[in-house]
């Protein structure tokens, strides 16, 4: 039994049928394993073995637009000299992520055009553009004529209200990143808006979407049938991504060997080499997937992966009481 996808000059040779057929929970549970590869506070990669690709698409479906965050939903322009249009600075904020721990917080109600300080964060900025009275003669860089010539994310300040400055602090309120450009001004231009936060989710709007990518990819098989040796192996390292196909010496001659099958980017130039596509079989393991997390707020991506869990088990368990009802009223009826 067989569970490589194997890719050939003149199409795929699918995995062997058994691969579905034998499959049983006490099976699924003893070889499904997940391996962290890569993890910092953005950004993960690991690898999901025995899994289906149904499991993983919804994992990454429910990354995108069901895990919440918390993002600008409602802005008041008080006072707009800049060239940016109102319409267009309202997009800019929505999109600004926001270090606030959407957990701490709830939906607000439907048709509560307010709030209260349990799903609401409000915020303002006021930045005016003016001339630097202390620029010396000779001096031409934006940063020495001018002041607040740029308006950036941490110019948007935090305003509590009800019991939030009790329970928050102001440090883990603001925007992810301070640097992010809202609007370039000049002398005599200025931006004051009031701001207010909510909970929501990627379906609603992609501004409460918490990754920049949720991805899976199949690993890579490579596999080398013959000795490649000299010129050959030359050819082949150019068939494949960088450091996929690495030629070492040995015994006064350079052979091909395999690398790091995992960064592969589906090549199939070997094909195009009639000498060495019989020395190689490529291909991809079907049950084994690479995947990766961005994470673009102050969550880290292993703990926005473990929210997609509870909300597919969530999920899973509605759906059996769903099953239920209908197996009832089947009965009655």
């Amino acid at each position: 039994m067989s569970n490589i996808i194997y890719m050939r000059e003149d199409g795929v040779k699918p995995a062997s049928a058994d691969f579905e057929e034998n499959w049983t929970l006490k099976k699924y549970q003893e070889e499904l394993v997940i391996k962290v590869i890569k993890h910092d506070s953005s950004e993960m990669e690991f690898d999901i073995i025995g899994i289906f690709p149904a499991l993983c698409n919804a994992f990454r479906r429910i990354l995108i637009s069901e895990v919440p965050t918390m993002a600008i939903e409602k802005v008041t322009m008080i006072q707009n000299k800049t060239i940016i249009p109102d319409e267009i600075l309202a997009h800019r904020f929505g999109l600004i992520p926001l270090k606030a721990n959407p957990r701490l917080f709830q939906y607000r109600m439907p048709g509560d055009l307010v709030g209260t300080d349990r799903d609401t964060l409000n915020y303002e900025l006021k930045v005016k553009c003016v001339k630097n009275p202390h620029r010396r003669a000779g001096h031409y860089r934006l940063e020495d004529m001018y002041l607040n010539y740029e308006v950036l994310s941490k110019d948007i300040k935090w305003i509590p209200f009800g019991d939030q400055k009790l329970l928050y602090k102001e440090e883990d309120m603001g925007a992810i990143q301070d640097d992010i450009v809202i609007a370039k001004m000049r002398p005599g231009q200025e931006l004051h808006v009031k701001l207010a936060a909510v909970k929501g989710i990627g379906k609603d709007h992609a501004k409460f979407s918490p990754v920049g990518t949720a991805t899976y990819r199949l690993h890579p098989h490579i596999k080398l049938l013959d000795d490649v040796i000299d010129d050959q192996a030359e050819r082949l390292k150019q068939c494949f991504s960088k450091d996929v196909i690495e030629v070492v010496n040995k015994s006064g001659h350079k052979i091909a060997q395999v690398k790091n099958t995992r960064i592969d980017m589906c090549s199939r130039n070997v094909h195009n080499e009639p000498q060495l596509k019989d020395k190689v079989e490529i291909g991809r393991i079907r049950d084994h997937y690479i995947f990766t997390i961005e994470s673009v707020i102050s969550s880290p991506p292993d703990e926005l992966f473990r929210e997609s869990v509870k909300i597919m088990k969530k999920k899973c368990a509605e759906a059996l009481i769903e099953l239920k009802n209908m197996t009832i009223n089947v009965d009655v009826s």
